[in-house]
């Protein structure tokens, strides 16, 4: 039995063919056949049946299947232990970020982080909270940012900043003439939310009377900000924003801007790890070299905010 054998397996259980399955291995399709064979053979089992279209996964084959899983993982951790004896980050390492946080965060630490860390193998997935826990748990990913507390015994939450929210207002809104915001006195009827299974929109919902948001008239919600600055722009109202997000407006849109009064509402932003996770250098290498980058902008530490925190984001 080997390595490579598994890899092949698992290839096949994901595409359910061998033809493709061997495309994305970079073999040819007799070579990987061939190895699953000589495996099968090995174990006196069959692990696919061939006779169903696609491929289908036999009862005994699924179990070889979970544990190919857990054998590559712990031969990848093997290769992580001694990159993280040698205080050198090198080697596969995959994140995922939230969609709320991504376009801002990642132009902050990408470049610095490939200069620093050359051998390092980044891969970045943008991915919903929930992905990023499962993900987290299953091996697919070994860190993640999102917003936080997520009350996961699991998962490990490492705060790295967090960031106010801000108002972004048209400029023919009441509001407008504001140079200051309360959360308790904004108007909700007409402020845009992003839509369901979006953390952020928990963010904005902490600081709101849920009672009220279900007696408005109109509701008006998105999945992108970039929608949101749109439909404010063409005098929808007004919705709130992360300030990062706020910080790359175009400078005409800045003019609609408005920072809340303290308390500021503000979400925490953590970086994510299962509790199995080796690598910690990373850890400290990256809240490190975040928190030079984004010091003077946003805050370091809790205790200058208000933090609207929900038992349970999506």
């Amino acid at each position: 039995m080997t390595l490579i054998q598994l890899h092949y397996v698992l290839s096949v259980a994901e595409y359910r063919n061998f033809t493709i399955a061997a495309e994305k291995s970079f073999v040819t399709q007799p070579t990987l056949s061939m190895q699953i064979q000589k495996l099968e053979k090995e174990l006196q089992v069959e692990i696919f049946d061939r006779s169903t279209h696609p491929i289908s996964i036999t009862h005994i084959g699924k179990k070889i299947i979970d544990q190919a899983k857990a054998i590559l993982q712990e031969s990848e951790n093997m290769y992580k232990m001694v990159s993280e004896q040698k205080n050198n980050l090198a080697g596969d390492l995959v994140m995922g970020i939230i969609p709320t946080i991504l376009p801002s965060i990642l132009p902050l630490f990408y470049k610095n982080l490939r200069k620093k860390f050359p051998e390092l193998q980044l891969t970045i997935k943008e991915l919903k909270t929930d992905e990023i826990l499962t993900g987290l748990k299953n091996g697919d990913l070994d860190f993640g940012i999102a917003a936080t507390p997520l009350s996961d015994d699991q998962i490990i939450e490492k705060p790295i900043y967090y960031e106010p929210l801000v108002g972004f207002i048209h400029t023919n809104h009441v509001l407008y003439k504001e140079k200051t915001l309360r959360a308790e006195t904004l108007p909700l009827d007409d402020m845009l939310l992003l839509e369901e299974g979006h953390c952020f929109r928990n963010n904005v919902l902490s600081i709101c009377n849920r009672h009220e948001l279900k007696k408005r008239k109109f509701t008006l919600e998105s999945g992108s900000f970039d929608t949101l600055v749109k439909l404010v722009n063409d005098g929808f109202g007004f919705t709130l924003l992360p300030l990062l997000f706020a910080e790359d407006l175009k400078e005409v849109d800045k003019q609609k801007v408005r920072n809340f009064e303290k308390p500021v509402p503000t979400r925490e932003i953590s970086l994510l790890y299962h509790q199995s996770q080796i690598r910690l250098s990373f850890v400290k290498e990256f809240s490190d070299l975040i928190q030079g980058i984004i010091r003077g902008i946003l805050f370091l530490e809790s205790e200058h905010v208000t933090l609207p925190k929900l038992l349970l984001q999506k």
